[in-house]
């Protein structure tokens, strides 16, 4: 089959891999007719996330049929279409009787102790071939995967495999509640269900922070308030529009490959700190392999959170849902702890809350195909992952199909 396979920093292609196959009673094959390329898969192919193993196929979002079912997977057979829960868990164990799928104590083959588990990541993370590819092998299929009725179609399930669910739990674990006013950091997909879910749960105010003002319009038309910090000071403007109070909650939806102000007032104090950025890209990302201009790593990995930080108000509460690796040791733990702030992170629990959004989609309250902007035969892989690593307008989220070579 052909499928996106990593080979080291920098270096992806597109290539001839054998099919999986059943490895365990509770596995099932899935035939993908549609994937998606995430901003985690850059920052494996960037260098800004470390770990990963030649060989492993990439992309964690998927939707697909059945094709083979192990013998203890008894609520699937051949021929359903299904959603793919981008985060694996074994739906038996404590932590996901709890609802704590992304520490689930069994998927994870390093252990108990070793964390979330998902596709086409790092071996921490258990180096689970992933979607970007004409079939997949689904571990704990009974949990991973969830039946699609026919009404949903590939282009509005696909979302709900990883953005909207991580999006959504962002605001859950910034606690957003009736009446706050909420600031969503990077308006890239995920953050832009986030802010979507801040409002589904209440929220009075968005304020959305980002550079491109294409990803900032459609913030804008979801209702959040916008700031482009590449023309003016953002931690100023939060100020100025929360009356020097900043926001009860935030939610960093940047990550690692965070950018600094190229441009406005914002842009002559991130200068005084680029060294300092450069000096914690080279401990965060100890090699990186730049090609003609892609595959360039953020040059403020740090950035996002300490804004975030900088500007919530007293008391309030910060979710981290933008992928930091390991290797990052650099957080402004001192200022958040002198403003008593509430800090939660993490991969989201994502069997956990994708019936509940399954079910909004199909009842017509979201329709989060409108996140989908370009949709790409495999064939072009390549040139829409290039694309996308640029953050050119119009490529806020890239659909594939695998089907069409």
């Amino acid at each position: 089959m052909k499928a996106v396979v990593w080979h080291d920093v920098g270096d992806i292609r597109l290539d001839t891999v054998p099919d999986p196959k059943i490895e365990q009673s509770t596995d099932a094959i899935v035939r993908i007719t549609t994937a998606a390329i995430c901003g985690t898969d850059l920052h494996f192919i960037r260098g800004t996330v470390p770990g990963m193993k030649p060989g492993l196929v990439l992309g964690h979002e998927g939707v697909g049929v059945v094709e083979e079912v192990g013998e203890n997977v008894r609520n699937f057979r051949r021929g359903d279409r299904v959603l793919l829960s981008a985060v694996l868990g074994c739906g038996s164990c404590a932590y996901c009787r709890a609802g704590y799928f992304a520490q689930c104590d069994t998927t994870n083959p390093n252990g108990a102790r070793s964390g979330t588990a998902f596709y086409g990541a790092p071996a921490d993370n258990g180096s689970f071939n992933g979607l970007q590819a004409e079939y997949a092998r689904v571990p704990f299929a009974h949990t991973n995967l969830f039946g699609l009725p026919a009404s949903i179609s590939d282009e509005q399930a696909i979302p709900l495999s990883d953005i909207y669910p991580t999006g959504y739990f962002g605001a859950v674990i910034a606690q957003v509640t009736d009446g706050d006013v909420v600031a969503v950091w990077g308006c890239g997909p995920v953050g832009q269900f986030a802010i979507l879910s801040a409002f589904q749960r209440g929220a009075g105010r968005v304020l959305a922070i980002d550079g491109h003002a294409d990803r900032l319009a459609r913030a804008q038309a979801l209702g959040a308030e916008i700031i482009n910090f590449n023309e003016v000071d953002p931690v100023a403007a939060i100020m100025e529009l929360t009356r020097g109070i900043g926001p009860d909650r935030a939610i960093d939806a940047v990550g690692v490959d965070a950018e600094s102000p190229k441009s406005g007032p914002a842009a002559t104090k991130a200068r005084s700190a680029d060294e300092v950025h450069r000096a914690e890209l080279r401990e965060i990302a100890p090699k990186t392999n730049e090609r003609n201009g892609h595959w360039r790593p953020g040059d403020a990995p740090t950035q996002a959170h300490q804004w975030a930080i900088e500007t919530l108000a007293k008391a309030g509460t910060l979710a981290i849902i933008g992928v930091y690796p390991p290797t990052d040791r650099f957080f402004p733990i001192g200022t958040a702890m002198n403003k008593n702030l509430t800090i939660n992170m993490g991969n989201g629990n994502h069997p956990r809350y994708i019936p509940k959004l399954l079910s909004m989609v199909e009842s017509g309250v979201v329709k989060p195909e409108q996140m989908l902007t370009q949709h790409e035969p495999m064939r072009e892989v390549m040139t829409a992952y290039e694309e996308f690593d640029m953050r050119k307008p119009g490529w806020l989220k890239v659909a594939l199909n695998p089907s069409v070579n």
